[in-house]
């Protein structure tokens, strides 16, 4: 488990505006957990997903890490939850009922949301890809949100603020894996930028094919969404790789780790 706290100190929050709300995005690989003084994002955690962990073993992390602010979350009663580990769903929610006494929202496309789905199946969009649409779509449009996670998502929300979906690529680290398993002389490799794009090592050699086959994947299908949409977009990633992979984007204008925790705040803020 890894976590990063932005919090600088306790904060109050007595005006109903700025009320606490936890945020809990329950991904493949990762959970990341958010604090919210309003719209201000004030904590943030991550944790692993792989565990197969009950509510009171959840009860008991999650009290560690939003220990400082456990009574606004109480006060408040505002948890919203959005999986798509639907074991880990249930989990949750014990967990939110013991720690906190309250019952969470749960992120489907029957909540409100702000976004119009123009889909076929609404039902078989992820809870992530759902939260991506509803954060970007009160802001400039077309928007595609680019999302680096187990699986490297592309969601389009058109000019007239409707989800009409989007591509699904293999992960960073799930190619990468897959790679070294089934090339057995291969050794693992860090994932970064390398130093150089033509490798003068196997070393090198794999990072430079792992980084830029991933930027160039984002680069080619943006520019394919942006051709069926027959107009450019506002491009933003998200994810833990995304810091990594943007600056040498061609396409991704603009970087937000937390994107899809926002995008949960709004869904929650629009149901209460």
């Amino acid at each position: 488990m890894s976590g990063r706290s932005k919090a600088k100190g306790r904060r109050s929050l007595p005006r109903k505006q700025d009320e606490a709300l936890l945020a809990i995005d329950v991904g493949n690989t990762q959970t990341v957990l958010g604090v919210f003084a309003g719209e201000q994002l004030i904590s943030l955690w991550r944790m692993s997903s792989r565990l197969a962990r009950t509510g009171d073993e959840l009860s008991v992390l999650v009290e560690s890490l939003c220990r400082t602010h456990l009574e606004e979350i109480r006060r408040s009663g505002r948890v919203v939850i959005g999986s798509v580990v639907p074991m880990l769903t249930q989990e949750f929610e014990a967990m939110t009922h013991r720690l906190f006494e309250a019952r969470p929202l749960i992120v489907t496309n029957e909540v409100r949301c702000g976004v119009q789905f123009d889909l076929p199946d609404p039902t078989s969009i992820g809870a992530d890809r759902i939260a991506n649409a509803a954060a970007v779509a009160g802001g400039s449009l077309p928007a595609i949100v680019v999302d680096l996670g187990t699986a490297t998502t592309f969601d389009v929300v058109n000019g007239r603020g409707h989800y009409i979906g989007g591509a699904i690529a293999p992960g960073i680290r799930t190619s990468a894996d897959e790679l070294f398993r089934r090339a057995a002389r291969l050794a693992k490799v860090e994932i970064r930028k390398p130093r150089r794009r033509i490798g003068r090592t196997t070393e090198e050699s794999i990072q430079s094919g792992i980084f830029y086959s991933a930027v160039g994947t984002i680069d080619g299908i943006v520019r394919e969404l942006e051709a069926e949409l027959r107009c450019s977009a506002r491009v933003i990633a998200t994810g833990g790789l995304a810091p990594l992979v943007a600056p040498s984007s061609r396409v991704i204008q603009e970087v937000d780790e937390a994107l899809t925790l926002r995008g949960f705040a709004r869904i929650d803020s629009l149901n209460r």
